[in-house]
Protein backbone atom coordinates (compact mmCIF):
# COMPACT_ATOMS: atom_id res chain seq x y z
CA UNK A 1 0.00 0.00 0.00
CA UNK A 2 2.84 2.40 0.82
CA UNK A 3 4.15 1.94 -2.73
CA UNK A 4 0.87 2.99 -4.39
CA UNK A 5 1.32 5.99 -6.65
CA UNK A 6 -0.63 9.17 -5.91
CA UNK A 7 -0.91 12.41 -7.87
CA UNK A 8 0.92 15.20 -6.08
CA UNK A 9 0.64 18.98 -6.08
CA UNK A 10 2.74 21.94 -5.00
CA UNK A 11 1.72 24.52 -2.38
CA UNK A 12 -0.34 26.36 -5.03
CA UNK A 13 -2.14 23.08 -5.84
CA UNK A 14 -0.48 22.80 -9.25
CA UNK A 15 0.11 19.19 -10.38
CA UNK A 16 3.78 18.20 -10.23
CA UNK A 17 3.67 14.46 -10.95
CA UNK A 18 3.23 11.34 -8.84
CA UNK A 19 4.84 9.86 -5.74
CA UNK A 20 4.48 6.79 -3.57
CA UNK A 21 2.09 7.03 -0.64
CA UNK A 22 5.08 6.71 1.68
CA UNK A 23 6.86 9.68 0.08
CA UNK A 24 3.67 11.72 -0.03
CA UNK A 25 3.49 11.62 3.76
CA UNK A 26 7.25 11.78 4.26
CA UNK A 27 7.79 14.94 2.20
CA UNK A 28 4.36 16.50 2.68
CA UNK A 29 3.05 16.66 -0.87
CA UNK A 30 -0.51 17.80 -1.40
CA UNK A 31 -2.60 14.88 -2.71
CA UNK A 32 -6.22 14.10 -3.56
CA UNK A 33 -8.53 12.13 -1.28
CA UNK A 34 -12.19 11.10 -1.24
CA UNK A 35 -14.43 11.55 1.83
CA UNK A 36 -18.03 10.45 2.24
CA UNK A 37 -20.15 11.12 5.32
CA UNK A 38 -23.33 9.10 5.84
CA UNK A 39 -26.33 10.72 7.50
CA UNK A 40 -29.65 9.18 8.47
CA UNK A 41 -32.87 10.62 9.84
CA UNK A 42 -34.72 8.69 12.54
CA UNK A 43 -37.91 9.97 14.15
CA UNK A 44 -37.03 13.52 13.20
CA UNK A 45 -33.41 13.37 14.43
CA UNK A 46 -30.38 13.43 12.12
CA UNK A 47 -27.53 11.03 12.89
CA UNK A 48 -24.02 11.04 11.48
CA UNK A 49 -22.14 7.77 11.01
CA UNK A 50 -18.49 7.39 12.00
CA UNK A 51 -16.04 4.58 11.38
CA UNK A 52 -13.81 3.16 14.09
CA UNK A 53 -10.39 2.71 12.55
CA UNK A 54 -8.73 -0.67 12.93
CA UNK A 55 -6.15 -1.06 15.68
CA UNK A 56 -3.73 -2.36 13.04
CA UNK A 57 -3.82 0.87 11.01
CA UNK A 58 -0.48 2.65 10.76
CA UNK A 59 -2.11 6.06 11.17
CA UNK A 60 -4.61 6.91 13.94
CA UNK A 61 -5.44 3.32 15.01
CA UNK A 62 -8.56 2.87 17.12
CA UNK A 63 -9.88 6.39 16.51
CA UNK A 64 -13.21 7.54 15.13
CA UNK A 65 -13.18 9.02 11.63
CA UNK A 66 -15.14 9.94 8.50
CA UNK A 67 -17.67 7.25 7.54
CA UNK A 68 -15.64 6.20 4.49
CA UNK A 69 -12.54 7.80 3.04
CA UNK A 70 -9.37 7.06 1.13
CA UNK A 71 -6.65 8.19 -1.23
CA UNK A 72 -7.25 8.51 -4.95
CA UNK A 73 -4.56 6.71 -6.95
CA UNK A 74 -2.68 8.41 -9.77
CA UNK A 75 -4.89 6.85 -12.46
CA UNK A 76 -8.20 7.48 -10.66
CA UNK A 77 -10.74 10.29 -10.89
CA UNK A 78 -12.92 11.61 -8.08
CA UNK A 79 -15.77 9.43 -9.38
CA UNK A 80 -13.63 6.37 -8.70
CA UNK A 81 -13.54 7.30 -5.03
CA UNK A 82 -16.99 5.78 -4.55
CA UNK A 83 -15.20 2.41 -4.36
CA UNK A 84 -14.00 3.38 -0.87
CA UNK A 85 -17.55 3.18 0.45
CA UNK A 86 -18.02 -0.36 -0.83
CA UNK A 87 -14.55 -1.50 0.23
CA UNK A 88 -14.53 -0.06 3.74
CA UNK A 89 -18.10 -0.37 4.96
CA UNK A 90 -19.82 -2.65 2.44
CA UNK A 91 -22.41 -0.14 1.20
CA UNK A 92 -22.67 -0.25 -2.59
CA UNK A 93 -23.52 3.20 -3.99
CA UNK A 94 -23.35 4.96 -7.32
CA UNK A 95 -21.44 8.22 -7.57
CA UNK A 96 -24.62 9.97 -8.76
CA UNK A 97 -26.30 9.16 -5.44
CA UNK A 98 -23.81 11.27 -3.50
CA UNK A 99 -24.32 14.94 -2.63
CA UNK A 100 -21.14 16.96 -3.29
CA UNK A 101 -20.17 19.20 -0.38
CA UNK A 102 -17.11 20.76 -1.97
CA UNK A 103 -13.32 20.54 -1.92
CA UNK A 104 -11.59 21.21 1.39
CA UNK A 105 -7.89 21.53 2.20
CA UNK A 106 -6.68 19.74 5.29
CA UNK A 107 -3.16 19.70 6.73
CA UNK A 108 -1.65 18.01 9.77
CA UNK A 109 2.05 17.79 10.57
CA UNK A 110 3.34 15.27 13.09
CA UNK A 111 6.71 13.68 13.70
CA UNK A 112 7.67 11.64 10.60
CA UNK A 113 4.20 12.16 9.09
CA UNK A 114 2.89 15.08 7.04
CA UNK A 115 -0.66 14.84 5.71
CA UNK A 116 -1.74 17.50 3.21
CA UNK A 117 -5.03 16.52 1.66
CA UNK A 118 -7.18 18.03 -1.08
CA UNK A 119 -10.39 16.43 0.12
CA UNK A 120 -13.33 15.92 -2.25
CA UNK A 121 -16.14 15.63 0.27
CA UNK A 122 -19.56 14.06 -0.26
CA UNK A 123 -22.69 13.30 1.74
CA UNK A 124 -25.07 10.38 1.43
CA UNK A 125 -28.48 10.32 3.08
CA UNK A 126 -28.88 6.69 4.02
CA UNK A 127 -31.79 4.55 5.13
CA UNK A 128 -29.45 1.70 6.05
CA UNK A 129 -29.32 0.20 9.52
CA UNK A 130 -26.18 -0.68 11.46
CA UNK A 131 -26.81 -4.31 10.53
CA UNK A 132 -26.29 -3.43 6.86
CA UNK A 133 -22.63 -2.46 7.26
CA UNK A 134 -20.09 -5.08 6.18
CA UNK A 135 -16.66 -3.92 7.28
CA UNK A 136 -13.21 -4.30 5.75
CA UNK A 137 -11.62 -5.38 9.01
CA UNK A 138 -8.03 -4.52 8.15
CA UNK A 139 -9.25 -0.93 7.73
CA UNK A 140 -12.39 -0.54 9.85
CA UNK A 141 -13.08 -2.11 13.24
CA UNK A 142 -16.57 -0.73 13.82
CA UNK A 143 -19.33 1.74 12.98
CA UNK A 144 -21.13 4.11 15.33
CA UNK A 145 -23.62 6.91 14.97
CA UNK A 146 -24.05 10.16 16.88
CA UNK A 147 -26.73 12.82 16.84
CA UNK A 148 -25.61 15.31 14.23
CA UNK A 149 -26.44 18.33 16.39
CA UNK A 150 -24.34 16.84 19.20
CA UNK A 151 -21.46 16.21 16.80
CA UNK A 152 -21.61 19.85 15.67
CA UNK A 153 -21.68 21.06 19.26
CA UNK A 154 -18.58 19.00 20.06
CA UNK A 155 -16.49 20.68 17.37
CA UNK A 156 -17.85 24.13 18.18
CA UNK A 157 -16.62 23.67 21.74
CA UNK A 158 -20.11 23.65 23.18
CA UNK A 159 -19.90 20.08 24.52
CA UNK A 160 -17.04 18.09 26.03
CA UNK A 161 -18.44 14.66 25.22
CA UNK A 162 -21.09 13.15 22.98
CA UNK A 163 -22.81 9.77 22.93
CA UNK A 164 -21.97 7.30 20.18
CA UNK A 165 -23.69 3.98 19.65
CA UNK A 166 -23.03 1.13 17.27
CA UNK A 167 -20.71 -1.86 17.19
CA UNK A 168 -17.13 -3.02 16.85
CA UNK A 169 -15.80 -6.36 15.65
CA UNK A 170 -13.76 -8.32 18.20
CA UNK A 171 -10.84 -10.67 17.52
CA UNK A 172 -13.21 -13.56 16.91
CA UNK A 173 -15.25 -11.67 14.33
CA UNK A 174 -18.20 -11.07 16.63
CA UNK A 175 -20.10 -7.79 16.80
CA UNK A 176 -19.80 -6.13 20.19
CA UNK A 177 -22.28 -3.35 20.97
CA UNK A 178 -20.83 0.08 21.69
CA UNK A 179 -22.58 2.73 23.76
CA UNK A 180 -20.26 5.32 25.21
CA UNK A 181 -19.50 8.99 25.61
CA UNK A 182 -16.44 10.27 23.76
CA UNK A 183 -14.56 13.55 23.49
CA UNK A 184 -12.46 15.09 20.73
CA UNK A 185 -9.44 13.05 21.78
CA UNK A 186 -11.11 9.91 20.40
CA UNK A 187 -11.35 11.35 16.88
CA UNK A 188 -8.73 11.52 14.13
CA UNK A 189 -7.12 14.94 14.71
CA UNK A 190 -8.34 16.72 11.62
CA UNK A 191 -8.18 20.46 12.25
CA UNK A 192 -11.21 21.66 14.28
CA UNK A 193 -11.86 24.18 11.50
CA UNK A 194 -12.14 21.27 9.06
CA UNK A 195 -14.79 19.56 11.17
CA UNK A 196 -16.58 22.87 11.64
CA UNK A 197 -16.69 23.66 7.93
CA UNK A 198 -17.89 20.16 7.05
CA UNK A 199 -20.59 20.30 9.71
CA UNK A 200 -21.72 23.72 8.51
CA UNK A 201 -22.01 22.49 4.93
CA UNK A 202 -23.87 19.31 5.95
CA UNK A 203 -26.29 21.41 8.03
CA UNK A 204 -27.00 23.63 5.02
CA UNK A 205 -27.79 20.55 2.92
CA UNK A 206 -30.07 19.11 5.62
CA UNK A 207 -31.95 22.39 6.05
CA UNK A 208 -32.33 22.68 2.31
CA UNK A 209 -33.60 19.16 1.88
Amino acid sequence: MESERLRIFDEDRNPIGTASREDVHKFGYWHVVFHCWLISKEVGTNYIYLQLRSETKKDYPGMFDITAAGHLLADETVRDGVREIKEEIGIDLKFEELIPLGIFDYSVVRENFIDKEIANVFLYKTTKNLEDFNLQLEEVAGIVKAEFNEFMALWLGKKENIKVSGFRIDGEGKRILLNEYVGKERFVPHQPSFYQEINKTIKEVLLGG
